[in-house]
């Protein structure tokens, strides 16, 4: 392996290392798992983040009992927080891939229809706050009550690796992705799953499928023998002799090889590499691709390392910094003494070093990134209470990065909330003014800019 491809392979494991560490937290794996064990979807959706779209029962009245039976046996086993851990996800940030719209599985009508799809969708980056995904029905013939919305994009279907959002399948994992790490079996289980989307889409066995190499790379696998045939692909050794390479030009209108089928999830990476262990992965990713794991019991009675009093070095003595009564304080001055280094400190005296270390923590903690992260992929409650175990919860938080962070935070989501009620982002749905809360609190007066982030991604995802 050459020095560029170390670099990548560091730079894509820093990458996925931060994405496990935060963007879905163990406490919303907690809470959706023991809503999910008693039966409760809805509550399982909404501790991970994810929005139902639909009424069982309108489904009823649209579609017939039969589908809809099936539909909610889906939704009971549905694990929206396995979803979410699966999502693609582009960088810096590791943020979901916004605008997609992809499908979960599919229920075929009597008749002549076209088979009703579940869909998961993730908002458009410029309303992409909160990171919350949509879960709705796609009907390519039309909806009762409207068009149909996006399509599916059939680069990145679920119907056919269920197991990376139904938790009856999850341990499926390890067998449908071992192969992908190595180079030899890899054209072999893209065969198989090649067979798996002519199966599902009802295609002849010989019909092309197109497998995405690179931005412009494409190989197909199967098509009539007199395809032409191109040089061999750069990628796993030992192609089949089916296997052809094409522009994305030729590939196009062709059957596509979903990207789950290709891509080596990057636990196994990270599993592999000792970046991770198993009690920082999902619970059921876990369980598949380590066998026999027995997660860690956590113990809840242990204090974090945050609730002890912080030391700082004041004057040549060690000072203990504290939150008491909601407030962060420094415990080894009195109330006059530090009235007076205050007042000392607004006509530009240098101030203590105890009450530099509380300006700090309100405006530029340490952790500022992990706070930061933490709102970036929808954990705002995570994010408040960092903020609380440092200033404490009846502190007035001081202008500065930390402050900025979390008001940016505040107008992202009104942005998504505005796009959620159909709104144009930034704009009301009778004016073409931008919108601005009264007085415009943001910090020197600036408009709202809805945030955009690189699309570059990883692993082709």
């Amino acid at each position: 392996m050459d020095a560029t491809s170390l670099l990548d392979e560091d730079t894509r494991n820093s990458f996925w290392s931060r994405v496990r560490r935060f963007a879905v937290p163990p406490t919303m794996i907690e809470t959706a798992t023991a809503r999910r064990a008693l039966g409760d979807w809805g509550g399982a959706c909404a501790a991970a983040g994810c929005d139902p779209d639909f009424e069982p029962r309108a489904v009823t009245r649209t579609y017939g009992s039969e589908l809809t039976g099936r539909l909610r046996a889906d939704l009971r086993h549905l694990a929206p927080d396995l979803l979410r851990w699966h999502l693609p996800r582009i960088a810096p940030d590791g943020v979901l891939r916004p605008g997609l719209t992809l499908t979960l599985a599919r229920y075929p009508r009597d008749g002549d229809g076209a088979p009703l799809h579940l869909v998961a969708r993730t908002a458009p980056g410029c309303a992409a706050a909160g990171q919350r995904v949509t879960l709705a029905l796609w009907d390519a013939d039309g909806r009762p009550d409207g068009p149909p919305g996006p399509r599916p994009d059939p680069r990145f279907r679920l119907d056919l690796h269920r197991h990376l959002w139904d938790a009856r399948r999850a341990l499926e994992l390890a067998a449908r992705t071992a192969e992908l790490t190595d180079g030899h079996l890899a054209y072999a289980a893209w065969e198989f799953e090649a067979r798996l989307v002519r199966a599902a889409d009802g295609l002849p066995d010989d019909a092309p499928v197109s497998v995405r190499l690179a931005h412009r790379r494409h190989l197909l696998l199967g098509g009539p023998p007199a395809a032409p045939r191109n040089a061999p692909p750069a990628g796993p050794p030992h192609p089949p002799p089916s296997a052809w390479t094409a522009t994305r030009h030729r590939a196009r209108g062709l059957a596509v090889l979903p990207d789950a089928a290709t891509w080596t999830p990057p636990d196994l990476l990270l599993l592999r590499a000792g970046l991770i262990g198993p009690d920082a992965l999902h619970p059921l990713v876990a369980a598949a691709l380590v066998p026999g794991h027995r997660p860690a019991v956590p113990d809840r009675t242990r204090r974090s390392d945050g609730d002890g009093p912080l030391t700082v070095e004041c004057r040549g003595a060690t000072h203990r910094i504290a939150v008491v009564d909601g407030v962060l304080v420094p415990l080894d001055h009195d109330p006059e003494q530090l009235r007076r280094e205050e007042v000392l400190a607004a006509f530009g005296g240098p101030p203590l070093p105890c009450l530099r270390a509380i300006d700090r923590a309100h405006r530029q903690p340490e952790d500022l990134d992990a706070i930061r992260q933490r709102l970036l992929h929808g954990d705002r409650d995570g994010a408040l209470a960092a903020v609380r175990r440092l200033v404490g919860a009846e502190a007035v938080l001081r202008a500065g990065p930390l402050a900025e962070a979390l008001e940016d935070d505040v107008w992202r989501r009104l942005v998504h909330s505005l796009h959620a009620a159909g709104l144009e982002p930034g704009r009301s749905r009778y004016d073409t003014a931008p919108v601005h809360a009264p007085g415009d609190p943001r910090p020197h007066g600036r408009p709202h800019r809805a945030p955009t982030r690189s699309r570059k991604h990883w692993n082709g995802r």
